[in-house]
């Protein structure tokens, strides 16, 4: 990285009070885009997730705060308003989906539910009947993504979700035995647990496109999937941080990284830090072989390609303009890099 620092440690010399946050913005150079429909779509979408998800304050507050019109705009700014809006909306539903699986429900046999309601909803959006909230949302922005999508990128999505929904429920069952994983087990899980491979296919929906198969099981694009996702996965769990220590949580890369190869935090932090930076060369390593499938081919992939590029800094840009992981002191970390710790709740 940049910049490391060593991290400011108690009167105890046993704990660390703050750490310091990698300098991203210096190291990844893409530009940072906006969609011109964000404004527009930001209030459809939180009005559609309160109304759907029955959000009452403080909730609503908490899930508006999050932003997830400003996140799909930041991530699809090439998109046109009602290809936004099923983005915004995916995104809402997605963050208030973590917390029914990671806050109000323990028991891996509840995460299972969840994940037959809503593959069935997006099996069969129009059809599918129940009362669950999660479902219902499922059919409601699935049901738009129909209309346009392409039926590679369709059930790209619809397998992606699926992989999602799996290796969720795996971490309901790691949390409820209290497993920790080691790197590369979590690596793995980590890959299909961060979302991406979903948002991926909505880059194909947004751009209207829909890739060939002998594109998508390309080598080179795999790659780039997996450099955008890792960078993706490691940024975050750098950011999501704090939180979940103060959960006593250890699924995430930094605690995996304390615990597996005995690093303390700041350590880890600046690991992480360097994966991410590795992930960026990967990157660029692979646009730079990518082939040719022809002429109109090739222009949906420069598409697809830059979707991916997006997805790097999209996902950043956000991370510092939500209350997602900062709370109100985003624009505070985003300048000085210090993240204070929070104190570890009661068990």
């Amino acid at each position: 990285m940049t910049s490391t620092a060593t991290c400011t440690v108690t009167c105890s010399d046993s704990e660390p009070a703050e750490f310091i946050v990698p300098d991203f913005f210096s190291d990844c150079r893409y530009p940072m885009r906006l969609n011109p429909h964000c404004d527009s779509v930001s209030l459809a979408t939180e009005q559609w997730l309160c109304s759907e998800a029955h959000l009452v304050e403080p909730e609503s507050t908490k899930y508006t705060s999050l932003r997830p019109g400003y996140f799909a705009s930041s991530c699809y700014p090439d998109a046109d308003a009602f290809h936004l809006r099923v983005c915004a909306d995916f995104l809402g539903w997605s963050f208030k989906l973590d917390d029914w699986l990671e806050i109000d429900r323990f028991d891996v046999n509840d995460a299972w539910k969840i994940r037959d309601c809503c593959m069935s909803a997006f099996r069969d959006p129009v059809n599918f009947q129940t009362e669950r909230y999660s479902g219902k949302m499922c059919k409601s922005f699935f049901g738009r993504f129909r209309e346009t999508g392409g039926p590679g990128c369709t059930e790209r999505f619809i397998h992606a979700m699926d992989l999602w929904f799996i290796s969720a429920a795996k971490e309901v069952d790691n949390r409820a035995k209290g497993h920790v994983n080691d790197v590369e087990s979590y690596i793995e899980l980590r890959r299909d647990l961060s979302g991406c491979k979903s948002c991926f296919a909505l880059i194909e929906f947004a751009g209207r496109i829909d890739l060939p198969d002998e594109v998508v099981s390309h080598p080179v694009i795999m790659a780039l999937e997996e450099a955008t996702n890792d960078f993706v996965s490691w940024s975050n769990d750098i950011f999501s941080y704090n939180m979940e220590q103060s959960h006593h949580s250890t699924h995430n890369l930094v605690a995996v990284l304390m615990v597996d190869q005995g690093l303390n935090l700041q350590d880890a932090i600046d690991y992480c830090g360097r994966l991410c930076n590795i992930s960026l060369q990967r990157f660029e390593e692979n646009r730079a072989i990518l082939p040719s499938w022809g002429e109109e081919v090739d222009k949906e992939v420069a598409i697809y390609v830059q979707g991916l590029q997006n997805w790097i800094t999209g996902p950043l840009q956000w991370s510092f303009e939500s209350a997602r992981y900062f709370g109100k002191d985003a624009h505070i970390v985003k300048r000085n890099r210090t993240v204070k710790l929070l104190p570890k709740r009661p068990l």
